[in-house]
C-alpha cells in the first residue's frame, strides 16, 4: 500500500495587505520583509479628515467566497485560528477570536496558495504526496485597543507595555468602507485592505 505523506505549510504572499503606511503619498522604502512584504510610504502632506466608520472593536472583515480545496485541519470562514511553526512545518489550532491565542482569521478557501491573492497576510496550505490540496487565505485578527508585533514570521498578541517589540503596533479603530490610510484620524499609520474595504488604524509602539 502506498504511503501518504502529508505536510502543512505556510506561505507569505508576494504582496500582501499587512505593508504598514503612513497618511499621505510621497516617495517609497523597503517593506517587510517576512509577515507584510510590500512598500511603506512616506508622509508628505496632512491626512485628510477621516471618511471611514469605526469598527465595533471586534475583529473585522468581510468573508470571502470559499473556492474550494481541502485541508486536514478544518476551519470555517470568520474562524479564528493560532497559527506557528515555520515555512515548511507550520503548525494551526482553533482559537477564540481575539483571544490571546488568535493571530489569524480565516477569510478565505481556495485550492492553490497563489489564490489567496494580495488580500491576505498570510497563507496556511497543506500538500499531500508533493501535491498542493487546499489553501487558507488568513487576515491579522485585528481588535481594537490591542497591541501586534508585526515584524516576525507570524504575527502575534503582546503586551501594549512591551519594549522593543519587532514592529510593534497598537489598534486604533478599524474603518470600514475606508480604501485610504488617510482615513484614519490624526497622524496615525494603517494597513489597507483594498479588497474588503478596511482600514486598520494604528499607533507603532515605542
Amino acid at each position: 500500500m502506498l504511503r501518504q505523506q502529508l505536510s502543512a505549510r505556510i506561505a507569505l504572499p508576494a504582496i500582501s495587505a499587512a505593508a504598514l503606511l503612513l497618511a499621505g503619498c510621497g516617495s517609497t522604502v523597503t517593506g517587510h520583509p517576512l509577515a507584510a512584504p510590500g512598500d511603506n510610504l512616506l508622509p508628505t502632506s496632512a491626512p485628510a479628515k477621516p471618511t471611514g466608520k469605526p469598527g465595533s472593536g471586534a475583529p473585522t472583515t468581510s468573508p470571502r467566497a470559499d473556492r474550494g480545496g481541502h485541508t486536514d485541519f478544518h476551519a470555517d470562514i470568520g474562524d479564528c485560528v493560532k497559527l506557528g511553526g515555520t515555512t515548511t512545518d507550520a503548525t494551526i489550532d482553533k482559537a477564540t477570536c481575539g483571544s490571546q491565542d488568535a493571530n489569524y482569521k480565516v477569510t478565505g478557501k481556495v485550492p492553490k496558495n497563489a489564490q489567496c491573492g494580495k488580500g491576505s497576510d498570510q497563507v496556511y496550505y497543506e500538500t499531500l504526496n508533493g501535491v498542493e490540496t487546499g489553501a487558507l487565505c488568513l487576515t491579522v485578527d485585528w481588535v481594537v485597543g490591542d497591541c501586534m508585533e508585526m515584524g516576525t514570521d507570524v504575527a502575534h498578541r503582546i503586551p501594549c507595555t512591551t519594549r522593543g517589540a519587532n514592529d510593534g503596533v497598537q489598534v486604533l479603530s478599524i474603518l470600514q468602507n475606508a480604501t485610504s490610510v488617510d482615513d484614519c484620524p490624526g497622524d496615525s499609520q494603517g494597513y489597507v485592505y483594498d479588497d474588503r474595504q478596511v482600514v486598520v488604524c494604528v499607533n507603532t509602539l515605542q
